[in-house]
């Protein structure tokens, strides 16, 4: 095992697979997995965090035996935030690699990038991140939060907080733009006037609106003109904004956001894909009290938290990956989502007795598969999607969030769209 731990952090750490590197077939004693995130270009800064937490999971797992008696054996391929590149690893690790299931993507455009391969080779794929709904493949199982998991529930904050004014923005692909019309629908049966929706409308030549707010494309690191333009929008003190950027671009709207002046109390912001993970990178303490909604914070304060975090810290210490950070690590809930899947597919396997994909899947879709994570008990659904706790949180000045309030197992309900009545 011990030469087999070097390989897998030497592939993970160089962005290779563990198969390119070994016989193409696992051990007997063990069972290979396939890691797919991108571990360089513009969504590295969020997803090489979930590379970590899933190769801590194994080895806490084959610490304990494995599954069914196998030795997880990880294959880490590199997305490299290329989404044609994706469904390329995707193929790899399905049809050369061999492995059990997958766990990986971040971004939707990801996800929709590899679901043929999936659908196409009968794979099995974990996916962690929060996103847009719409969508239910027999080969994906989403432990991410739905809209009505994240982005509803941080909307009906703001609407009791007094907010009357919505800006829009996010990042220019389908999970920003899908969610967006939904909260778009959501905000007018909330009786928001459509005037009160900042960002901007696009219809069709029906005049079906088709898009709604502003997008920029990944990467983006220009914000002072829609900064400028949020402030105008804000000088009413009744807007805030709902933020569905990702990636790195998060750090320059934010740095123009604090250059501009605008606090939380004046306009405050809820992102709905910065965790404590992205704001190592952003100025904090110009930050607080902006707005955080997801299925986990780290500052859950319950003994299963506590354990997590502490061994994972632990594991850093120890962790061979070449290249790893071992410093000023944080945990949050797409590396918590993550780490669920892997457990909640293990307690499948173990029910069903058996790796095979159809066997595992039947058992995932029995309603009965639960795992008590660090942040609270996940149940899968029949619907492929998970049933957990949701919290707001605001932001502090070291990047951490306060919890403001919590919504206890909240029922996944990926299709919402056209659910609240016509524009």
């Amino acid at each position: 095992m011990k030469l087999l731990k070097s390989i897998s952090a030497l592939a993970a750490g160089v962005g290779l697979s563990v198969g390119a590197l070994s016989p193409l077939h696992a051990a007997d004693d063990t069972v290979k997995v396939g890691v797919l995130h991108s571990l360089s270009g513009t969504m590295a800064i969020s997803e090489t965090s979930l590379r970590d937490v899933l190769l801590f999971a194994f080895d806490e797992i084959n610490a304990k035996g494995g599954v069914l008696g196998k030795k997880i054996e990880p294959v880490v391929v590199d997305g490299a935030s290329n989404w044609p590149l994706f469904a390329e690893k995707a193929k790899q690790l399905l049809e050369v690699d061999k492995v059990a299931v997958v766990f990986g993507c971040w971004t939707s455009v990801s996800r929709k990038s590899v679901l043929p391969v999936f659908e196409k080779d009968n794979g099995l794929l974990f996916y962690p991140v929060q996103y847009e709904g719409e969508e239910m493949s027999k080969n994906i199982f989403y432990t991410a939060e739905a809209v009505n998991q994240q982005a509803i529930p941080a909307v009906d904050y703001l609407l009791e907080d007094g907010r009357k004014k919505f800006y829009l923005i996010g990042t220019d692909y389908v999970y920003p733009q899908t969610t967006n019309l939904v909260l778009l629908e959501y905000l007018l049966s909330k009786g928001v006037p459509i005037e009160n929706i900042g960002g901007g409308l696009r219809k069709d030549e029906a005049g079906k609106v088709i898009s709604a707010g502003k997008y920029t494309p990944f990467g983006h690191t220009d914000y002072q003109q829609i900064v400028a333009e949020i402030k105008q929008f804000a000088a009413t003190g009744d807007a805030c904004v709902i933020n569905t950027i990702n990636g790195d671009s998060n750090v320059p709207f934010f740095k123009e956001l604090a250059g501009a002046g605008l606090t939380a109390a004046d306009c405050p912001v809820a992102s709905l894909s910065l965790s404590e993970d992205e704001f190592r990178s952003l100025p904090a303490k110009d930050l607080v009290g902006q707005l955080g909604c997801w299925a986990y914070f780290m500052s859950i304060d319950s003994p299963a938290n506590a354990k997590f975090k502490s061994d994972f810290f632990a594991w850093l210490k120890t962790s061979t990956v070449p290249g790893i950070e071992k410093e000023n690590r944080v945990t949050c809930s797409p590396m918590v989502l993550s780490y669920d899947g892997v457990y909640l597919w293990k307690a499948a396997v173990e029910k069903a007795g058996s790796f095979d994909v159809d066997k595992v899947r039947e058992v995932l879709e029995s309603g009965k598969i639960t795992f008590e994570g660090p942040n609270g008990l996940n149940t899968v659904e029949k619907n492929h999607h998970t049933k957990k706790n949701v919290y707001i949180g605001e932001t502090k000045a070291d990047g951490q969030f306060k919890i403001v309030e919590e919504f206890k197992q909240v029922y996944p309900e990926p299709f919402l769209k056209g659910t609240f009545g016509k524009n």
